[in-house]
C-alpha cells in the first residue's frame, strides 16, 4: 500500500535524487569538453524560461528529465573526438553507478542506503536509454545511435538538419527570443 513515507521517498526520488543523477550524467560532457577542447561549453538543466545562469551552467524552469550539453565548435575536430564527447555521459554514468553499487554489496556506504539505491537505480535508468541507439522525440538520436552511427558511417546518417548538439550561440539566441515573446504576451 502506497502510504506517507512512500509519497515523502517519491518526492525525494523526483526532485532530489533523478535531477542529481542529471546533473552528474552531464558532468561527463564538461570532463570530455575539456579535454577533447570545445569552444563556448554550456550545461543547460531543463527546458523552458531561464531561473539562472552561473559560470556554464544554465538552469531553466522545468528541470525535470531533460537536459544537454552544448558548445560552438571542437578544437581537435575528429571522429574520436565526438565519438569521446558523446561517450562521456555514458562513461560517468556507469563509473560512478558501479562505484556506488560496490561500495553499497560491500557493506562500506551504510548511511542512507534507500538513497543510494535509488541513485543506482536512476543512474543505469539513464544509461540503459543513453547507450542503447536508438531515436527520441522529434526523430534525434541518442548518445547511443550517435556512437555507433559514427563508428559505422562515420558520419551522422538520420538526416535531421538540427546538430548533435546545438550550439551554444543558437542555444542563447533562442532564449534571449522566447524571452522577448513572453515580454510581448504579457504587454497585450
Amino acid at each position: 500500500m502506497f502510504g506517507l513515507s512512500d509519497f515523502i521517498s517519491l518526492v525525494i526520488s523526483a526532485f532530489i535524487i533523478l535531477p542529481l543523477t542529471i546533473l552528474l550524467r552531464e558532468a561527463g560532457y564538461l570532463i570530455a569538453s575539456e579535454i577533447v577542447g570545445v569552444e563556448n561549453p554550456r550545461l543547460t538543466i531543463g527546458s523552458g524560461p531561464r531561473v539562472f545562469k552561473l559560470w556554464i551552467v544554465d538552469v531553466r524552469k522545468y528541470y525535470q528529465l531533460y537536459s544537454w550539453f552544448s558548445y560552438d565548435s571542437l578544437k581537435r575536430d575528429s571522429k574520436i573526438a565526438y565519438i569521446f564527447l558523446y561517450a562521456s555521459p555514458i562513461l560517468m554514468t556507469l563509473s560512478l553507478a558501479l562505484t556506488i553499487n560496490v561500495l553499497l554489496a560491500n557493506g562500506i556506504i551504510q548511511s542512507f542506503i534507500t538513497f543510494w539505491d535509488r541513485f543506482v537505480f536512476y543512474a543505469f535508468f539513464y544509461l540503459l536509454f543513453d547507450a542503447v541507439p536508438m531515436k527520441t522525440q522529434g526523430g534525434m538520436p541518442n548518445n547511443g545511435m550517435i556512437i555507433y552511427e559514427m563508428l559505422r558511417y562515420g558520419k551522422r546518417m538520420d538526416f535531421n538538419e538540427n546538430p548533435f548538439i546545438p550550439s551554444t550561440s543558437d542555444a542563447d539566441k533562442e532564449q534571449e527570443e522566447a524571452h522577448e515573446k513572453m515580454k510581448q504576451y504579457q504587454k497585450e
